[in-house]
């Protein structure tokens, strides 16, 4: 995130009325100066909704997963776009950083799938239950 605002701060530090009001910046100069809001496309605000997180290991992990593989395509999508290299190459090492993420978030689901016990993969919170509740295997109130 702090990349990001830095690269929007030196685009936007020295731009004239003139240059806000050409390039359909002058809304978001209304409300935020030339202060970083964080804003999807879209101009849908950032908000904790973007944000998931259930308190299961095997559910956290594959929405981190696929959080990874979203900014990695926001990052493909951005230098198609984007021509300047000073703005291109910080994108291009965030981009590598999801990457990286993405792997090690594997990695981590997949040491949480060997501790587990693989016929219960999909039908337990492992975070939660313990196969006490009910007398049932899963702790759910289903049966294997």
């Amino acid at each position: 995130m702090e990349m990001i605002c830095a690269i929007i701060y030196q685009l936007t530090k020295n731009m004239t009325m003139e240059q806000l009001k050409e390039s359909g910046f002058d809304t978001y100069y209304v409300d935020h100066t030339s202060a970083l809001w964080p804003t999807a496309a879209a101009g849908i605000p950032n908000n904790a909704c973007e944000y998931q997180s259930k308190g299961d290991v095997l559910t956290d992990l594959f929405e981190d997963l696929a959080a990874e593989q979203k900014a990695r395509t926001t990052y493909d999508n951005l230098l198609r776009v984007v021509k300047d290299p000073d703005v291109a190459d910080p994108l291009r090492f965030l981009r590598m950083r999801e990457v990286v993420h993405f792997q090690r978030f594997g990695e981590a689901l997949r040491i949480a799938q060997e501790h587990l016990d693989s016929k219960n993969f999909y039908i337990m919170n492992p975070e939660f239950d313990t196969g006490i509740a009910n007398g049932s295997n899963s702790g759910c109130g289903c049966d294997k």
